[in-house]
């Protein structure tokens, strides 16, 4: 039995999420999340009309909230979490996992006793359900473990989730399954009878199985597992313990002038000696603020110099990747991690990387000229940029000090948010969100809210789980969680629950519908949303929850993942909404910022909390013209930054497999002075080694450039789909865009979804470029570019 290897779901914090490796039955571990209501008729209820007023209110406040919640509080039906039938005590979770368990070792041997055609044709479905059972407790249990309140709750959904965990790590070792799924995958009488969608789950299993090491002698396997684990701890203690050579930097208080006497005061030490952390933000705020050259300089070094076991255990790190990339019979990790990715390849890679860098470089150049301009004489250094770019922000702020700016929050209640989030997504896509009150148990906390999703028809499509409010001991970090994947429920399910003593609901109580003009019963997209802002007041009275425009972005991002999840309604689960190559996954969450402040958007639904007056064209205005000035400002050097951070993360697991010792710190310096626009210190009493703190190089391993690889494409589908002389909420785009992209989940590559969407006629397209894929349409994507605005959420 192996052991269990570390399991990291895909969670956004400000959209860079650390992404696990695939696992033949990882595939179920994904990133979107759960619940899909069984009283799918209660969604047609209220007019169309009432469901949006509703849905305004339950967010804003506090007494309908309770009202409307309260209303099923005295029945004596009760639901599990969230309507799974097991969860309605900690020992449920037990009893969850070990039904779960098996069912799965039913369709292990099923699949392993395979001998006939029929048996066969139906492989690549009985190994998508094994997946998706795996999934059901995998995904819950994870996220009940870190988001549930009650400790005895997660302690037995971390018990649930490490049984099964436990399985599928056997599972991925289990040679008969990769050898019956390749038997399948060769035989011209089975792939001639599977769908599309079979097939590319066949392909895709075949390759996390090889990932796996299945394919591999015992001796080989046998390291190969033992270096995956050490890859684990090492990353973990790389994430974990990142930390700077110094811990302080002692200045005299005569050199920190400019920097808030409040801090100086609060760090200063008897002796007339400031000494100021190397961590933390006051560091942050001293190199935006001191006014001496000399200090900046010496704060900046010290702040990016790690300390050396940090800048070993990275080395180590990338020393046993590029082992286990060799024993698997690849030239670089990153050539191994990247051959399921629409990238393929470091070299496509690079090449998307040096075009953006060239791209980006005009706005640059101009950010620097005009910071230099405030410097003179002697040439802008890295330690400068912060100080010149506050001195900037600071005189935009005088010279544009509008009461205007400051009021903006009062049209952002949450509640007029989500509404405006409904009526987007029924303008694009005709489907809208609908409160529904919950069960006796149904939810983790009282103020989480229930959404069913709706499409045109009144037909229940998906469950939204909101826990949009801050409490103690609450991540803060803004989430997407699939708690169940869709996908389409087999009649010998349904009848395997019914035979079950008691008899069982096939999807485990959790929402299910039927297919539209078929009897095919579909298991309901469930997800969960989770950020951390502040709570509408208890009494009513007052303003509600008030969200600032970061704050917006970042929900109407959030929702971008979700409704991925909710239109990419696929056969199968391994394939449905969000599973998809990690550069394609972030595309529809980035793509929706763009929504989030467009003016025909804001008309939808920024509306005063108190007045309702909506918000003016002259507010709207100043808000696009304060993005643009920030955007001028620092924008495009942010930009810079994020590329740089890619190119080193490539250029360390591009490294050969021939045991060479690595120097970490000469690779970082070598992109940096290639690349940067800024001069790079090079002596060596000046020479960095941020690498130490660049934690997502463990969880992002030869892949940083999805972020922005996504941006890219999200740009130019805003600009020549949604953009393109017709409103940001024209019906025939978002139907071209659901069609072409968000329908197919991670069932089509996600080039044909690009090339598709944007149209024969795109120049960019031309000749059929980019539904090839390639180094080619890598540089393409290059070229368009990555705006002015900054960064993103």
């Amino acid at each position: 039995m192996l052991n269990t290897v570390r399991y990291r779901p895909w969670t956004c914090k400000d959209c860079l999420r650390l992404v696990k490796s695939r696992r033949p039955f990882a595939t179920a571990a994904a990133s979107t999340d759960p619940r899909a209501a069984i009283d799918y008729a209660a969604a047609n209820k209220f007019s169309k009309i009432r469901d949006d007023d509703t849905l305004r209110r339950v967010f804003d406040s506090r007494p309908f909230w309770r009202e409307f919640s309260h209303k099923r509080l005295n029945t004596s039906k009760r639901s599990g979490l969230v309507q799974n039938q097991y969860l309605t005590s900690p020992e449920g979770f037990r009893q969850f996992a070990e039904t779960s368990l098996q069912k799965c070792q039913r369709i292990v041997s099923k699949v392993l006793a395979a001998s006939t055609l029929n048996d066969y044709r139906s492989m690549a479905r009985d190994m998508d359900r094994l997946s998706d059972l795996l999934c059901r407790v995998i995904d819950l249990s994870d996220f009940v473990r870190s988001n549930h309140p009650d400790q005895q709750i997660q302690e037995a959904a971390t018990q649930a989730y490490a049984l099964m965990f436990e399985y599928m790590n056997i599972l991925n070792t289990t040679t008969g399954l990769y050898d019956q799924l390749k038997k399948a995958a060769a035989n011209p009488e089975v792939t001639s009878y599977w769908s599309d969608a079979e097939k590319m789950v066949a392909q895709i299993l075949i390759k996390d199985f090889s990932n796996s090491a299945i394919h591999m002698p015992p001796k080989e396997r046998h390291r190969f597992v033992n270096l995956s684990n050490d890859i684990s701890q090492l990353g973990s203690d790389f994430v974990n313990g990142a930390e700077p050579a110094k811990s302080h930097v002692v200045l005299n208080k005569s050199s920190v002038q400019g920097l808030d006497p409040v801090v100086v005061r609060q760090l200063q030490r008897w002796n007339n000696t400031v000494p100021i952390p190397t961590s933390g933000i006051e560091p942050k705020i001293a190199l935006r603020s001191v006014h001496d050259e000399s200090t900046r300089k010496e704060l900046y070094i010290t702040t990016r110099t790690s300390s050396k076991r940090q800048i070993h255990r990275l080395e180590e790190l990338l020393s046993k990747r590029a082992e286990l990339a060799k024993l698997s019979g690849y030239s670089s990790y990153a050539h191994m991690a990247l051959s399921d990715k629409m990238a393929k390849t470091p070299e496509a890679v690079s090449n998307f990387l040096t075009t953006l860098i060239d791209s980006n470089r005009p706005q640059v150049q101009e950010e620097l000229f005009k910071l230099q301009s405030m410097k003179k004489g002697s040439p802008l250094q890295p330690w400068d940029h912060a100080y010149y770019v506050q001195n900037r922000l600071t005189q935009y702020a005088i010279s544009r000090r509008s009461r205007e700016l400051s009021r903006v929050p009062e049209f952002f209640s949450l509640g007029t948010v989500m509404q405006g989030l409904s009526r987007l997504f029924d303008r694009l896509y005709g489907v809208r969100l609908v409160p529904q009150e919950t069960l006796p148990g149904e939810t983790w906390n009282s103020d989480v809210r229930r959404l069913d999703v709706v499409n045109e028809s009144g037909h229940h499509i998906a469950v939204i789980y909101c826990d949009l409010f801050t409490r103690p001991n609450k991540s803060p970090n803004p989430a997407h969680f699939t708690l169940r994947c869709a996908r389409e429920i087999s009649t010998d399910e349904i009848a395997e629950s019914a035979a079950m003593e008691p008899p069982s609901h096939p999807n485990d109580g959790m929402a299910t519908a039927m297919n539209a003009g078929s009897q095919t019963l579909r298991q309901l997209p469930t997800i969960a949303l989770v950020c951390d802002f502040p709570e509408p007041p208890v009494s009513g009275n007052g303003p509600p929850t008030l969200l600032t425009e970061h704050s917006v972005r970042t929900l109407f991002h959030e929702m971008g993942h979700a409704v991925h999840s909710i239109l990419g309604q696929t056969p199968l689960q391994s394939i449905s909404g969000t599973r998809c190559a990690t550069d394609f996954a972030e595309l529809p969450s980035v793509l929706m910022e763009s929504f989030a402040t467009a003016r025909e958007v804001l008309s939808l639904y920024a509306r005063h909390w108190e007045t309702d007056q909506p918000l003016s064209e002259s507010m709207m205005r100043s808000m696009e013209a304060d993005r643009l000035a920030h955007g001028d400002i620092y924008g495009a050097v942010e930009n810079e930054a994020q590329i740089l951070m890619a190119l080193v993360d490539q250029a360390y697991h591009s490294l050969p497999t021939d045991g060479t010792p690595i120097n970490s710190t000469d690779i970082y310096h070598q992109v940096f002075s290639a690349h940067c626009a800024l001069p790079d210190p090079q002596d060596s009493s000046n020479r960095t080694s941020w690498q130490g703190f660049f934690g997502h190089l463990y969880g992002y391993g030869a892949t940083y450039y999805s972020y922005i690889f996504d941006r890219a494409i999200a740009n130019k589908i805003w600009h020549d789909v949604f953009q393109t002389g017709k409103l940001s909420i024209d019906r025939a785009a978002g139907e071209r865009y659901k069609n072409e992209v968000l329908r197919w989940g991670g069932g089509r590559n996600g080039w044909s979804c690009v090339a598709g969407v944007l149209g024969d006629n795109n120049p960019s397209n031309a000749d059929g470029r980019l539904a090839e894929g390639g180094e080619e349409a890598m540089r393409e994507v290059g070229r368009w570019g990555l705006g002015r605005e900054g960064v993103s959420t």
